[in-house]
């Protein structure tokens, strides 16, 4: 997805705001998943962000049109990991690169459930290959 950088979301000099690439990656991940047709919450089961990094690789600024990548890093019992990579549309170099970790949350036992089957499947089909 591309998302072109907002003056909101820079600091006093113009360059991206650190906080700002977490964003970017939320929203790219939620598009992400709402694309491969999955649903992230109902009554009873949610995802529930666990971890997250961000890797600040060049310095991003005012104006600028960033290409999101998403891709499906690992798939275990109860969560998965999803990597994100940032790159400037124009040039192509990488800005920023993270990566975040989601548990399948049992919202009534407020507990991490076990990823249901179709989730896992459709999640595997796009697995990204190191």
């Amino acid at each position: 997805m591309e998302i072109k950088v907002r003056v909101s979301e820079t600091d006093m000099l113009g360059h991206i705001n650190n906080a700002s690439y977490f964003t970017y990656m939320e929203v790219a991940r939620l598009d992400f998943l709402q694309k491969l047709g999955i649903d992230v919450s109902n009554s009873e089961f949610t995802i529930m962000l666990v971890s997250a990094k961000c890797d600040f690789i060049r310095q991003g600024y005012f104006g600028q049109i960033l290409d999101i990548k998403t891709t499906v890093q690992k798939i275990g019992r109860t969560s998965f990991t999803l990597g994100s990579e940032m790159s400037d549309k124009k040039s192509g170099n990488m800005i920023a690169k993270g990566e975040v970790t989601i548990v399948y949350f049992d919202i009534l036992n407020q507990k991490p459930a076990q990823l249901p089957e179709a989730f896992k499947v459709t999640l595997q089909d796009h697995m990204h290959l190191v």
